[in-house]
């Protein structure tokens, strides 16, 4: 795999992470029996703690990331056995 071609992928799966992740711990003004912000949405989460789900979801992609980069570097799951991509070794 490539520089370019792990951090393309690390990329992609830390965005996946961080949606995934986004949701854990949220809630709203009502849930934590605190006064609404004037102006803020009711769903506005009350203290959102983005630094720690930013360093989770780091944490995580990259677990994510080595196991794709094992697998693919190592060959355990040769990209022509995946059915829906073209053979890549044979030339016809």
């Amino acid at each position: 795999m490539s520089l370019i071609g792990g951090l393309a992928i690390y990329g992609l799966i830390w965005w996946l992470v961080l949606f995934a992740v986004l949701p854990f711990g949220v809630r709203t003004s009502a849930e934590a029996g605190e006064a609404k912000v004037e102006g803020a949405a009711d769903s506005a989460p009350v203290r959102p703690q983005m630094l720690r789900k930013l360093l989770i979801t780091t944490a995580v992609a990259f677990a994510i990331w080595a196991v794709v980069f094992v697998v693919l570097d190592s060959r355990l799951i040769p990209l022509d056995d995946i059915p829906f991509l073209p053979r890549f070794g044979e030339h016809e």
